[in-house]
C-alpha cells in the first residue's frame, strides 16, 4: 500500500498510511449496514419505475401525434422523401419557410397554419418519417422534445439563416393535412444529406408539397448571385464547408494590362453575359472556358477579381488549394444557379493529382469532363489560372473545345510600370522628377514589388519628417529602391517578384 503524507501545522510530515487504511475499512463496514435513507431511496426509485410503466401509454408519441393531425389511418400511407447535399440545408429551410408563409386569397395572412415539434435523442440514429409512423412506444431513439436549430451562413459579413436540424412540421390548409420532417445531415452517423420527408392525408398531396418546397428552395437559393467558395471541414470530403465572400469592386482603370489583353478577357467573359439573349437567338453557345497563364505576380488573381466585380448578377464559385477536389460540387452549384462562373485558381495543382479512391483519373480530367458535360445553352464560364501552362497543354490539346481562349499575362512593361506607380501612390505626394530612372531600374519586377516600393518610400519619408502629410522626395524614392535592390534583400525581392539581379546572380 502506498503511503500518504500530510503537512502538519509545524511543517513536519506525518505518515498517514495506517490512518487512511483504517478510515477505508471503517467506511466499508458502515456501507454494509442498511440505513433508513437507503430504504427511502429504493422506494422512490421503485415508485418512479411503476409510475413510468403505468403512464407510458399516456405519453405522446410521434405516431399518435401524426395520426391525430392527419385524422387518417397510417397503414400504407405514402411517405415522400427528398434529399439535398449537406450544405443546402439553409436553402431547404428558406424554401420551406416560403411555402409556409405563402399568403391566402386575402393577401394578408398565410394560407397555411403550422406547428413545429422538436425531436429529442435524434443524434446518431438512422431513421425517417416512415420509422416514426410505426412506433407506438419510444423507449429509445427519437422522441418528442425541443426543436434543435442551427445558424447557417446565408451571405457575407456574418449574415445567417436559422435552420431546423431536426423538426416535425404539422401543417393544415383547410381539410388538407401534411406532416413534414426536416433532418440535417449527420456525417458522424453516415447520413451525409439534408432530408425532407412528407406525408399527407390525401393521395398525391405529399408529392405535390415536396415538389413545391424543392422549387421554392431553388427560387430563393441563398447562393444565387453571390460569391462563394468551398473548403473542407472536420468531416472530410462529405462535409463541404461553404463560405460567402464580398464581391470586389474594381474599375477598368485599376487593372493594369495591355489594352488588347484586357479587352480579350472582358469580351470572352463579360461580353457573352451582356449579349446572352442575342447569342441564343442566333443559336450560339454560351458556355466558355478562359485560361489565364503566366509567371507569378503578373496579375492573374487581380484580373479574376476584376471579372468577378463586373458580373454583378452572376453566381461565382471559387476553388483553390485543398478545395480543388470539390470540382464536382462546384460545377453542380454552377449548373443549378446559372448564369454562373467557376473560378479554378492554380489549376496546374490538379494536373496530376488523382481522386480520393483507387482508379480515379487525375482531377484535371474530371474538370474537363464537367466542362464538356454542360448543355450548349448553359450560361456558365470556367475561368482557370495557372503558373505552369506546360503541365496543362497536353490534357487541353487532347480535349479541344473545353478552353476557348488562353490569354498570356506577362510582367509589366515600362508603360505598365508607370501606370502601376500612379495607381499605387494613391493620395501620396510624390516627386516624380526622376521617375524615368526608377522605371528603368525596375525592369522585370511585378506589381507587388512596385506596391512595396511606394510603401517603403512613404515609410522613409515618415521617419525623416516630423509630422504632417507625407510627401516623398525623389531621393527618398531612390533610397527605397536601393534598399530593395540591395543584395542583402535578395530573398525579399524573390518574395515580391523583384526580377533578376545580375550583380547578385539571382
Amino acid at each position: 500500500m502506498s503511503s500518504f503524507h500530510v503537512i502538519s501545522r509545524s511543517g513536519d510530515t506525518q505518515d498517514t498510511a495506517g490512518v487512511v487504511s483504517a478510515s477505508f475499512l471503517a467506511a466499508g463496514d458502515d456501507d454494509e449496514r442498511l440505513r433508513l435513507s437507503d430504504v427511502s431511496k429504493l422506494a422512490r426509485r421503485a415508485r418512479r419505475g411503476i409510475v413510468g410503466r403505468a403512464r407510458a401509454e399516456d405519453r405522446p408519441t410521434f405516431s399518435t401525434i401524426i395520426r391525430e393531425h392527419l385524422a387518417a389511418p397510417l397503414e400504407g400511407i405514402e411517405v415522400v422523401e427528398e434529399s439535398w447535399p449537406a450544405y443546402d440545408l439553409v436553402n431547404v429551410q428558406v424554401g420551406l419557410n416560403a411555402w409556409l408563409q405563402e399568403l391566402g386569397e386575402n393577401g394578408a395572412t398565410p394560407r397555411r397554419e403550422h406547428q413545429l415539434l422538436g425531436l429529442a435523442n435524434f443524434r446518431h440514429h438512422e431513421f425517417g418519417l416512415a420509422d416514426l409512423l410505426q412506433r407506438d412506444r419510444e423507449d429509445f431513439g427519437p422522441r418528442p422534445g425541443n426543436v434543435s436549430w442551427s445558424n447557417l451562413a446565408c451571405g457575407p459579413d456574418g449574415e445567417v439563416q436559422q435552420a431546423v436540424r431536426a423538426g416535425l412540421y404539422l401543417v393544415s390548409e383547410g381539410d388538407a393535412r401534411v406532416v413534414v420532417l426536416v433532418l440535417a445531415a449527420d456525417p458522424e452517423s453516415g447520413m451525409g444529406a439534408a432530408r425532407l420527408h412528407v406525408v399527407g392525408n390525401r393521395p398525391g398531396l405529399a408529392s405535390a408539397v415536396a415538389a413545391e418546397v424543392r422549387e421554392l428552395a431553388l427560387e430563393h437559393n441563398v447562393f444565387r448571385r453571390r460569391v462563394i467558395s468551398f473548403g473542407r471541414d472536420m468531416f472530410g470530403e462529405r462535409g463541404a464547408a461553404l463560405q460567402f465572400h464580398r464581391r470586389p469592386a474594381l474599375s477598368t482603370d485599376e487593372v493594369i494590362l495591355p489594352v488588347e489583353t484586357l479587352e480579350t478577357i472582358r469580351r470572352q467573359v463579360v461580353g457573352v453575359a451582356e449579349h446572352r439573349e442575342r447569342l441564343l437567338a442566333a443559336r450560339q453557345h454560351l458556355k466558355r472556358g478562359l485560361l489565364l497563364y503566366g509567371p507569378p505576380g503578373v496579375g492573374k488573381t487581380h484580373s479574376v477579381r476584376y471579372l468577378i466585380s463586373q458580373l454583378t448578377g452572376v453566381t461565382i464559385v471559387q476553388l483553390t488549394g485543398d478545395s480543388l477536389r470539390l470540382i464536382g460540387t462546384a460545377c453542380s452549384v454552377a449548373r443549378t444557379l446559372q448564369p454562373a462562373m467557376v473560378v479554378v485558381e492554380d489549376v496546374d495543382l490538379i494536373a496530376e493529382d488523382r481522386g480520393m479512391h483507387p482508379g480515379h483519373h487525375p482531377l484535371l480530367f474530371q474538370l474537363l469532363n464537367e466542362m464538356d458535360g454542360l448543355a450548349e445553352d448553359a450560361d456558365v464560364v470556367f475561368l482557370l489560372t495557372t503558373n505552369r501552362a506546360d503541365l496543362l497543354e497536353p490534357a487541353l490539346a487532347a480535349r479541344p473545345g473545353r478552353v476557348d481562349q488562353a490569354v498570356p499575362l506577362d510582367l509589366p512593361d515600362a508603360e505598365a510600370r508607370r501606370r502601376l506607380v500612379d495607381l499605387y501612390r494613391g493620395d501620396l505626394a510624390l516627386d516624380d522628377s526622376r521617375l524615368d530612372e526608377v522605371i528603368s531600374r525596375t525592369e522585370g519586377v511585378t506589381a507587388s514589388f512596385l506596391k512595396e516600393l511606394l510603401r517603403r518610400a512613404a515609410l522613409i519619408a515618415a521617419d525623416e519628417s516630423g509630422s504632417g502629410d507625407l510627401a516623398v522626395t525623389a531621393d527618398q524614392l531612390d533610397a527605397a529602391l536601393d534598399e530593395l535592390l540591395d543584395t542583402r534583400n535578395a530573398m525579399t525581392r524573390v518574395l515580391l517578384g523583384g526580377g533578376k539581379d545580375e550583380e547578385a546572380g539571382t
